[in-house]
């Protein structure tokens, strides 16, 4: 039997990570997020000093890693060869890199069939930059935005959170960078897929944007 699948798609600071685990945890659908997993890929690659241009040397280091997700006690956690690093992928060195290995089209291949495989066996709720375009084709999908202002400044306030220095306009910088990256990349490029619904978050708060997907989702899906 097919199982449910809800795609959320958009730029980065678009809100869609925060959106995702809570649309999921309301569902009580399983939560994929599917950024965390290059993220993983390009932490390991910068640790074991990998090239992160070097499309050949990743792809073997993908295939052999092994990549899980857990939930405990509410908070989504990613294991990678057996070790949380759910903090470290979420560092700067990582937002750096992570989008010069995700052009990689071997191993998009080699991930996006790990991500398939998760949404044959559970109901779900899929974020990520293609999850809609190209790993649950067949979804009901969301396609999040946000101006570059308000999301360089979620993403300022967050670093800010966890006590890394940065500054506003440098985040503006990098997520323009990683924008235009992520948009002019030849495998699996940033885009709206045509069957989208589009919400604009830039004044948006969460809990409104978690009801605004239920809300679409239950009206397409008829189970108002």
């Amino acid at each position: 039997m097919a199982k449910k699948v809800i795609a959320i798609d958009g730029p980065a600071g678009s809100g869609k990570s925060t959106t995702a685990k809570m649309v999921a945890q309301r569902l009580n659908f399983l939560y994929l997020d599917t950024g965390t997993m290059y993220r993983a890929i390009t932490l390991k690659a910068l640790e074991k000093g990998v090239d992160v241009n070097d499309e050949k040397k990743l792809e073997k280091l993908t295939k052999n890693s092994v990549i899980s997700f857990k939930n405990e006690n509410g908070i989504n956690k990613i294991f990678f060869d057996g070790k949380d690093v759910s903090e470290k992928i979420r560092k700067p060195l990582v937002d750096k890199n992570v989008s010069f290995v995700s052009v990689h089209k071997k191993v998009r291949k080699i991930l996006v069939e790990k991500q398939k495989e998760i949404g044959r066996k559970n109901d779900l709720v899929a974020e990520g930059r293609d999850t809609t375009t190209v790993v649950f084709p067949h979804a009901f999908k969301v396609y999040l935005c946000a101006d570059i202002e308000e999301r360089a400044r979620r993403r300022f306030l967050e670093l800010k959170d966890k006590g890394i220095r940065t500054s506003l306009k440098g985040q503006i910088k990098e997520i323009a960078k990683r924008d235009k990256i992520d948009s002019q990349r030849e495998a699996s490029p940033l885009c709206v897929d045509k069957d989208a619904v589009v919400v604009d978050t830039t004044h948006l708060t969460i809990e409104e944007q978690v009801n605004k997907v239920i809300e679409l989702y239950k009206a397409k899906s008829g189970s108002m």
